[in-house]
């Protein structure tokens, strides 16, 4: 099973920004809406996918296109072990667009759909991948940040953040820009107990999957009240 991590952020937070120290022959970026990519070097790093399979970027925001996409870099690209989903909410937010004419529903179950779809199939890649799933926020009815979407019906059958073991909030701080690594009452963001530290750390995905692998090859750690048990 891949590993899959959510970064969510408002506009400007450093969540693109987090990609750059990622070894780019290592790394496969979908930009859904194909805006230039906010760091040095990632025009000459970065090049298009070509009919032959050959490149590193791809620019999408059809579901289908980017489902045949991920299934292509887990099984004819082994050389790539970072997938990144760069905005996933606006796949969301596109379909929705394109669907702005249909009357009653029904196009909130295809979207509704096509999200499952996505989160479905990122969960059942191979070991060796991680994959980061980038999207913007709103605010909701209780003042609390959340996943952008469209509509309530998605929210109320799809918790978007529930199907990740990791996510991370991207916030700038007077410290500068930073990844929120848990939960703080109003921005979402969750990691396993003990990974990490501080609650704020830098916003570099290179880092982050460090972290995750000492963790994951860490031995637990007994304390007094386990070996009461």
């Amino acid at each position: 099973m891949s590993n899959s991590i959510l970064i969510l952020g408002e506009s400007g937070s450093g969540k693109s920004t987090s990609i750059r120290k990622l070894p780019y022959k290592e790394t496969f970026i979908v930009n859904v809406i194909g805006k230039p990519l906010p760091f040095r070097g990632a025009k000459s790093h970065y090049t298009k996918l070509t009919p032959e399979g050959e490149g590193n970027y791809y620019a999408n925001d059809n579901t289908a296109s980017i489902l045949k996409l991920i299934n292509f870099v887990n099984n004819k690209r082994p050389e790539i072990k970072y997938l990144v989903l760069d905005d996933f909410g606006y796949m969301i937010t596109n379909s929705f667009m394109r669907k702005s004419n249909q009357k009653g529903f029904d196009k909130f179950n295809e979207i509704g759909r096509e999200v499952f779809d996505v989160l479905d199939l990122i969960g059942t890649l191979r070991d060796d991948l991680y994959i980061f799933v980038m999207m913007h926020t709103e605010i909701d009815q209780l003042g609390k940040y959340k996943p952008k979407t469209v509509g309530r019906m998605i929210d109320q059958y799809i918790c978007i953040e529930g199907k990740f073991s990791y996510v991370f909030h991207a916030l700038v701080l007077e410290t500068g820009y930073k990844f929120l690594t848990n939960n703080d009452g109003v921005h979402v963001a969750k990691s396993p107990l003990g990974m990490f530290e501080e609650i704020h750390v830098d916003n570099d995905l290179l880092k982050i999957v460090k972290k995750i692998k000492d963790y994951e090859d860490s031995e637990e750690e007994n304390g007094d009240d386990d070996a009461s048990i």
